[in-house]
């Protein structure tokens, strides 16, 4: 799992101004803003989870990654990413 977040910091625009907008209406496919919130809000937990010792289950990483993985998918939608 550690391994995990650190890709997602790594590959996602976490904590870029850039992503955390609202563009027009009508303008993005998806919210980024959004999407980039769900992610945060999981990564924020998981580090926390991790911090106090817990060890998450592979379903707990399976869908973590599932959701990265989604939200990337999004954002490359939006031409927020590669």
């Amino acid at each position: 799992m550690r391994l995990l977040i650190e890709q997602v910091k790594q590959e996602l625009p976490l904590y870029e101004p850039d992503t955390f907008f609202c563009g027009p209406k009508g303008s993005c496919i998806g919210c980024p803003k959004k999407l980039m919130e769900l992610v945060d809000t999981d990564l924020t937990y998981w580090e926390h989870r991790l911090s106090i010792g817990e060890i998450p289950t592979f379903d707990d990483i399976s869908r973590f990654a599932k959701l990265c993985k989604n939200v990337k998918r999004g954002l490359v939608r939006n031409n927020l990413v590669n």
